[in-house]
């Protein structure tokens, strides 16, 4: 099963995630902020949202949201922002800096 082995808040709302197969990539996480509900309100909030850990591979904040990481993984091929790993899509590029 594939896991978020490392986490980098790249500001705002972007995460880089690396994956246990080596593959990462990052994801703009502002369209799930700006949606209502007690469990993405706070993370409208970039420090709030920097606080962002991980839990058994999982990105998670300390009010207990969280995020699949096959689904993070999943929206991060989609959008053509990750690189190498396994079954990664060849000629993917990444323009931030390394996690």
């Amino acid at each position: 099963m594939i896991k978020v082995a490392k986490l980098k808040c790249l500001g705002g709302h972007q995460l880089r995630a690396t994956f246990s197969d080596g593959m990462a990539g990052e994801y703009d996480f502002s369209a799930i902020a700006s949606g209502s509900g007690p469990m993405v309100e706070p993370l409208r909030d970039p420090v709030f949202f920097a606080r962002v850990f991980l839990e058994d591979g999982s990105p998670t904040w300390p009010n207990g949201f969280d995020v699949a990481p096959g689904w993070l993984r999943r929206e991060i091929e989609a959008a053509g922002a990750g690189r190498g790993g396994v079954g990664a899509a060849k000629n993917a590029c990444c323009a931030c800096a390394s996690a």
